[in-house]
């Protein structure tokens, strides 16, 4: 091959004569406009000026994880709303999708360690007393899956229009209330003190429902839908345990055991919430289903 052989490594891709390259000045034409990419890119204001290197980091990974606890609580009210009608084959594609949304909530600490402590330190105090636990998304996920604490509204008191949405999630049912009254449209003896409780309180767990699951889960073939939301269930349940350890695990990394800066212990108060359930009954079923009788093997 001679030098006037070599191939052109300058090509490009061009534009095909079909695309569109014209756009009208009305309202969302565009994909930046469909997106609203002006406003979105260009929220991540840093703390400082001049912005340390690591602030557009910490910003943008916080804002994207806004971004998928607003989606997964979008996905977990259409969950509650498809177990509402009875329809169980949409509300388990739906839980699939959640835990897609988990699985990349998860991925974003390891993306977020590669801030070290010394990169931290450079901006840590211009954060005041700002703290995740004041994320109002990721409260109102925790109350539609059933930790309804209402101590916890006290760091939103500030603002009344977010007070109006979490206590408005509070009352309403869970979204394991709603499997336990689909479990009673279902034919199973559901107390009717369970069915009409107050559900801005916290439940617990119910030998009675236990019952029901085990049976469920005797006879599998007969329930399949049933027993398949159960372990969904479980499924959320222990990706949500995952992102609370890997939480606490990066503050430890990141800032030892030193309190947060919303004025917390820090990481022994992240890991408390590890001790935190959301499907009692699912645990206790476990239990239920491995027990020997007495003096067996």
């Amino acid at each position: 091959m001679t030098s006037d052989d070599k191939p052109d490594r300058m090509l490009t891709r061009g534009v095909e004569d079909s695309l569109v390259t014209e756009f009208a000045r009305e309202r969302r034409s565009t994909y930046g406009d469909f997106l609203e990419l002006k406003t979105l890119l260009n929220i991540q204001h840093t703390f400082q000026d001049p912005a340390e290197p690591d602030e557009m980091l910490f910003i943008i990974i916080h804002q994207v994880s806004e971004l998928w606890l607003k989606l997964m609580h979008h996905q977990l009210v259409e969950t509650r709303r498809f177990l509402q009608r009875d329809e169980i084959g949409p509300a388990l594609k739906n839980i699939d999708r959640i835990k897609a949304i988990q699985r990349q909530l998860i991925a974003a600490w390891e993306t977020l360690l590669t801030m070290t402590p010394a990169d931290y330190l450079t901006f840590r105090d211009a954060l005041g007393n700002s703290s995740g636990f004041q994320s109002y998304g990721y409260r109102q996920i925790e109350f539609i899956l059933g930790n309804k604490d209402v101590s916890t509204l006290a760091v939103h008191r500030h603002d009344p229009e977010v007070m109006e949405a979490l206590n408005a999630a509070l009352t309403k049912p869970s979204l394991y209330d709603e499997v336990i009254k689909l479990l009673a449209r279902q034919g199973f003896d559901v107390p009717d003190d369970l069915l009409e409780r107050n559900f801005s309180e916290p439940y617990s767990g119910d030998p009675r429902i236990v019952a029901i699951w085990v049976e469920i889960y005797r006879d599998t073939d007969r329930y399949w839908d049933l027993y398949a939301l159960g372990e969904k269930l479980m499924d959320v349940e222990t990706l949500f345990q995952r992102w609370r350890f890997d939480h606490a695990t990066a503050v430890e990394r990141v800032i030892g055991m030193q309190p947060g800066t919303g004025g917390s212990s820090g990481v022994a108060f992240l890991k408390k919430a590890l001790e935190l359930k959301f499907f009692h009954d699912l645990y206790d079923l476990r239990t239920a289903l491995v027990q020997r009788p007495e003096g067996g093997a």
